[in-house]
C-alpha cells in the first residue's frame, strides 16, 4: 500500500493527491498533524533519504524555532525527536511505497516512479 503523508490544508500535498487521483493510484493519506509522527518511521525515512531533505527550512514552523532546536535538526536523533513535536517540520508530502520513498512533489519524479505502474489498470 502506498501511503501519503502530509497536512490536508497544504498546497503541495493538494497538488500531489489530484496527481494520484487522477492516476487512478490509490494511496491511505496519514494527517501528521492529526495523527503525528513516529519515530519507527523517522528513523525507517532517515535510512532513504538525508535529514536535510527531510526537514522543510523554508517553512514557518521552521523560522519559528530558537536557534538551540535548528541546532538540533543537524543530528538525527535529536532531529526525530525535534520533528515528533512539531511535525510540521517535514517538507511535505512524503510518499512511501514499499522501499520507495519520495519527499516532496514533483510530477515528473512521480510519473518515473508511480505513472508506469498504476496507468491504465
Amino acid at each position: 500500500m502506498i501511503t501519503l503523508y502530509g497536512i490536508p490544508n497544504c498546497s503541495t500535498v493538494k497538488k500531489a493527491r489530484l496527481w494520484l487521483s487522477e492516476h487512478q493510484v490509490d494511496t491511505c493519506f496519514h494527517d501528521f498533524k492529526k495523527q503525528g509522527i513516529d519515530e519507527a518511521t523517522l528513523k525507517r525515512w532517515l535510512e532513504r533519504t538525508d535529514l536535510a531533505i527531510l526537514i522543510n527550512r523554508k517553512g514557518t514552523t521552521w523560522r519559528a524555532l530558537s536557534e538551540q532546536d535548528k541546532a538540533c535538526a543537524d543530528n538525527a536523533d535529536t532531529a526525530i525527536a525535534l520533528i515528533m513535536e512539531k511535525p510540521s517540520l517535514i517538507k511535505r508530502p512524503v510518499l512511501e511505497y514499499g522501499t520507495l520513498l519520495i519527499v516532496g512533489f514533483n510530477e515528473n519524479n512521480y510519473s518515473q516512479h508511480l505513472g508506469q505502474q498504476h496507468d491504465g489498470e
